[in-house]
């Protein structure tokens, strides 16, 4: 599914938890801006357990992998309470735009060059980075030129942290099979790809969006 517009479309953003949670975010005055601040610490943490964690063994590995996905999933409820405290709780701020973008790039970068480390490969996860900002300097690009928002995959930002999720959780068991990194080395490639296909297929859609827009 094609999914554009002014704001991402998140199935989650109407649920009875989200709304409340977005409520109490609205009643202790936290800010947009400081929650989506929050979401490259939170990233910074989940980069720093998996880079960790391919330094460790046993139990403490199973730990930071498994704190690795936890981070991950924060990072993402960051990025969904950010818009909805700014929207529907009315507190957006004249740079919130900067905001709203900003964090999500260093975040892609911190969690995907961790894991990279984590596997001894850096070069993989800084493709996998590179890949995913560029998936959003391509929709960006799009809004600069009048276009709708691009926001679909089929790697976009909640599959890659879907993808990196699932390779947490599954690394942290991989010492049953004798694994040593072949989980997350498989979702480094997964994103490298998927994100780079993502950005193509974006700029396609983009192109084609202005040539109509010309012939009108």
């Amino acid at each position: 599914m094609i999914e554009t517009g002014d704001r991402r479309p998140l199935a989650s953003r109407n649920t009875r938890w989200a709304q409340a949670i977005a409520r109490r975010l609205v009643s202790m005055n936290l800010t947009p801006n400081r929650i989506s601040q929050a979401s490259m610490m939170a990233a910074a943490l989940a980069g720093l357990a998996f880079w960790l964690a391919g330094e460790t063994e046993d139990g403490v590995r199973v730990t930071l992998y498994i704190a690795a996905a936890l981070f991950c999933q924060l990072r993402l409820l960051c990025n969904l309470f950010d818009g909805m405290v700014a929207v529907e709780g009315g507190k957006g701020e004249a740079d919130g735009p900067f905001w709203n973008e900003f964090p999500d790039r260093v975040a892609d970068i911190f969690i995907f060059v961790g894991a990279g480390f984590a596997i001894g490969i850096p070069a993989l996860g800084f493709a996998a980075a590179t890949f995913a900002v560029l998936t959003a300097y391509v929709r960006e690009l799009g809004r600069a030129n009048g276009a709708p928002s691009d926001f679909s995959g089929p790697m976009a930002k909640q599959h890659r942290m879907a993808t990196m999720t699932a390779a947490a959780v599954l690394s942290a068991f991989e010492g049953f099979w004798l694994g040593d990194g072949e989980i997350l080395w498989i979702a480094l490639l997964l994103v490298s790809l998927g994100a780079a296909l993502t950005a193509v297929l974006r700029a396609r859609r983009q192109i084609a969006w202005l040539r109509r827009g010309a012939k009108g």
